[in-house]
């Protein structure tokens, strides 16, 4: 399968950089187009293999996937410059631009005769370049078929999930807009660590390996994360003044407003 992104920037480059570690599309079938010869570059620096553009029209030719990586506000110029070069029968066109959904992409694809190509909306985050990320697809004018080979080349990435359209927002404020706000968790609590005696880089060590810990606990015995909190907080001990601490300073209401405040009204 030949996928070519329109678009080497923070998401297109993080896009580009998991394909091309993956095992279900080969890196010399990954194109990138972008503008900025240094973002290509350094891409193909690191994935010798993949190949570079700077003419959107030509790098959209012969992709089996066409992925738009670009701004929500260019979008719909940058469709308008290939569209006349793409195959609606061959191709697939994705996009990435959030908060523009199914509708408005089929607004902007739809040509005069009425033809449409199989659509996606996607919503990645940033881990897919290290193959560790969570992407949330839907879908119009597709099949299953292809239904499942998208699903499969982003569950190589991390995690995907096929989901109705109404969810997408909400998946973009938990795994897209979420990584900063588990970035901001680490931060937090390294300077708390800090405060504690030790070393920045040390508590930011810490941090991430408990993080790995309670992620893999998690997923190994499928409990209600309570259950494995239960498991810590003894009678009268440490961890219950911590956890009421931090409730008492509006913890959980901070992380359920600030995720209500990532969803497009």
């Amino acid at each position: 399968m030949k996928i070519t992104i329109i678009g080497a920037g923070n998401m297109g480059g993080a896009l580009a950089c998991g394909l091309a570690k993956g095992s279900l599309v080969n890196t010399s079938d990954i194109t990138v187009s972008d503008p900025d010869a240094g973002k290509t570059d350094a891409l193909q620096k690191a994935f010798p293999d993949m190949k570079a553009a700077r003419d959107n029209r030509m790098a959209v030719k012969g992709a089996d996937i066409v992925l738009f990586a670009v701004k929500p506000w260019l979008l719909q110029g940058v469709i308008e410059e290939v569209k006349g070069e793409l195959d609606y029968d061959k191709q697939a066109v994705v996009s990435i631009a959030g908060g523009i959904g199914t509708k408005q992409l089929c607004q902007y694809l739809e040509r005069s005769d009425g033809e449409l190509p199989s659509v996606y909306y996607l919503i990645p985050n940033t881990a897919i370049s290290v193959m560790n990320g969570m992407t949330f697809i839907t879908s119009v004018c597709s099949t299953p078929e292809l239904d499942g080979q998208v699903l499969a080349i982003f569950k190589e990435l991390g995690d995907a999930m096929l989901v109705e359209e109404r969810l997408m927002d909400a998946g973009m404020a938990l795994a897209s807009c979420g990584i900063a706000y588990v970035m901001r968790y680490i931060r937090a609590a390294t300077e708390g660590g800090v405060e504690l005696g030790f070393y920045a880089k040390d508590a930011q060590r810490v941090i991430m390996q408990t993080m790995k810990g309670a992620v893999d606990l998690l997923a190994a015995g499928g409990l209600h994360p309570e259950m494995e909190i239960d498991k810590v907080t003894t009678p009268g001990g440490l961890t219950i003044r911590g956890l009421n601490a931090m409730e008492e300073a509006g913890f959980t209401q901070s992380v359920i407003k600030g995720l209500r405040a990532s969803v497009k009204k």
